[in-house]
């Protein structure tokens, strides 16, 4: 008898652009799409810095926490550009929010390679029936 194939979805909301949301956001996606599910992320307001081409590579540690950085060195988590890399190999869906990039002047073209741009719409098209909807 062949194996019954659930396919599951995962919709994420990145509204928020610290590098520990970052790590939180690509954890999460990186997990998921690795145990076959599909996954969308949705990135609105500073939450597009986790995939600008510039802002995404100098995101900064929280103040206070500074100790994490050896912690992330000496576990091997790779940097979010990395990681970014590899959650796109993996299939993870990425949404720039049209209405933030319109209101912050941004462009398509100052997004990582890949980045869909839509509205609210186009993410709620996936979420609407997706098994897990997270907000970071």
């Amino acid at each position: 008898m062949g194996e019954l194939t659930i396919d599951k979805k995962v919709a994420i909301i990145a509204s928020n652009g610290g590098l520990f949301d970052a790590y939180k956001v690509f954890n999460i996606a990186t997990a998921a799409a690795a145990t076959d599910q599909q996954v969308s992320v949705f990135f609105t307001f500073e939450g597009l810095n986790l995939i600008h081409k510039e802002a995404y590579k100098q995101l900064i540690m929280p103040e206070g926490k500074e100790q994490f950085a050896e912690g992330f060195i000496k576990a091997n988590v790779p940097p979010i550009p990395e990681l970014v890399a590899m959650a796109k190999e993996m299939g993870v869906k990425f949404i720039g929010c049209q209405m933030t990039m319109d209101v912050m002047g941004l462009e398509k073209e100052n997004f990582v390679d890949g980045v869909e741009v839509g509205g609210a719409v186009t993410f709620l098209e996936f979420a609407n029936d997706a098994d897990v909807t997270l907000t970071f």
